[in-house]
């Protein structure tokens, strides 16, 4: 089981590094798609600022897990990984309900997955 949890963390943290490349550095028709967008929209100045801010956060968090995993062991690296992962969820949630519904899905669903299943790690 540990060998899956693993496996559910490095997934969730590489998603969110792809999901920062597409936010900061994917073409404005790409992230109209992605985000369902207008492209009028996305090409503006401010759309672009408040997408490449919503990269960074992206990035950290799954640079964050990555190290979490890497630097961390027992205890702090449980909590520390399930702290991020209520945050995705969280965050999924409340872009599925304020942006695009897919979100939670794509972002806040593997989250929620690996979150449970580090749950039967802890118990």
């Amino acid at each position: 089981m540990i060998i899956i949890l693993t496996i559910l963390i490095y997934f969730v943290a590489i998603e969110h590094l792809g999901i920062m490349g597409l936010e900061m550095f994917g073409s404005p028709e790409t992230q109209s798609k992605a985000f369902g967008m207008p492209l009028s929209f996305v090409h503006q100045a401010p759309a672009k600022a408040a997408l490449g801010n919503m990269g960074i956060y992206n990035g950290m968090l799954g640079v964050t897990l990555l190290l979490s995993q890497w630097l961390l062991t027992g205890q702090p690296r449980a909590i520390t990984t399930a702290l991020l992962l209520v945050y995705i969820v969280i965050v999924a949630i409340y872009g599925s309900l304020s942006v695009k519904k897919s979100i939670f899905w794509l972002q806040g669903m593997p989250a929620l997955v690996t979150f449970l299943v580090l749950l039967t790690q802890l118990v």
